[in-house]
């Protein structure tokens, strides 16, 4: 008996080759391969290994180089630091200390004196704003103590991310992600880690990469290493025991 096709089978449509192929249906793989795949070429786990080693045979043991004695003065001295050397700002906090010793100084401070005191660490009424505003909720709502979360450090004026990864990391020893300034920056650029220039999406492929053990270490032996070898004018690449794991464009050598 031969075969009648039913009504449905009879006018259905065939699947095309070029529907299979659709804008979406590529949309869609192209993003699950993104997701799965890594960032960059610079990111293949042996390579990182080798990158963390070399690194901590020259900065095993830094720190950060803000001097501070409570993280209270840590937090100060990181909202000083925006656009200013660390050196500029050890300088000014050597005497800010002496005269604003705990948050409730800070937070009952003059605003016109402390931009006075400040001056030297650049957009010094910003940062004023920032200070005051830290410090007196920093009195009124946490008892006077520096809180230990990501969460509530944002809330706090001033406080982004890289402040608060400086701060958790330095002062308590507590990993919630990794500082990136404008050293971590150029390194993980030019070291392939990442390809972005936003800090957030920086942060979101060093976190990816690097192990959580190492999160606070890195972001020092990065800041320490672009400012004594991997320069952003002229890198001393010749003096760079990375120089072989490294193939940025601008090397020296």
């Amino acid at each position: 008996m031969k075969k009648t096709k039913s009504k449905t089978q009879k006018n259905a449509r065939p699947v095309s080759k070029a529907s299979k192929s659709s804008p979406t249906a590529r949309g869609a793989k192209n993003s699950a391969e993104r997701a799965t795949a890594p960032k960059t070429a610079g990111s293949d786990p042996k390579r990182v290994r080798a990158i963390l080693q070399k690194l901590d045979e020259d900065y095993r043991d830094v720190t950060c180089a803000l001097v501070h004695e409570s993280p209270f003065q840590l937090l100060i001295s990181t909202i000083l630091s925006a656009q200013c050397t660390d050196e500029r700002v050890n300088k000014v906090t050597k005497i800010l200390f002496a005269k604003y010793r705990n948050p409730k100084d800070f937070a009952y401070a003059s605003p016109a004196e402390l931009e006075q005191d400040i001056r030297p660490t650049g957009f010094f009424r910003n940062k004023t704003k920032s200070i005051l505003g830290a410090s007196r909720k920093i009195v009124d709502e946490f008892g006077g103590e520096v809180p230990r979360t990501m969460d509530k450090l944002l809330t706090l004026p001033g406080v982004a991310r890289k402040t608060a990864n400086v701060v958790l990391g330095t002062a308590f020893g507590i990993a919630a992600g990794v500082v990136v300034d404008t050293h971590v920056t150029r390194l993980s650029n030019r070291l392939d880690l990442s390809r972005h220039t936003d800090p957030k999406k920086i942060e979101h492929d060093l976190m990816r990469v690097i192990p959580p053990e190492k999160w606070i270490l890195f972001s020092h032996q990065l800041i320490w290493h672009g400012r004594k070898v991997c320069r952003a004018r002229k890198p001393r690449c010749a003096e760079c025991n990375l120089e072989s794991l490294c193939y940025a464009k601008d090397k020296t050598v």
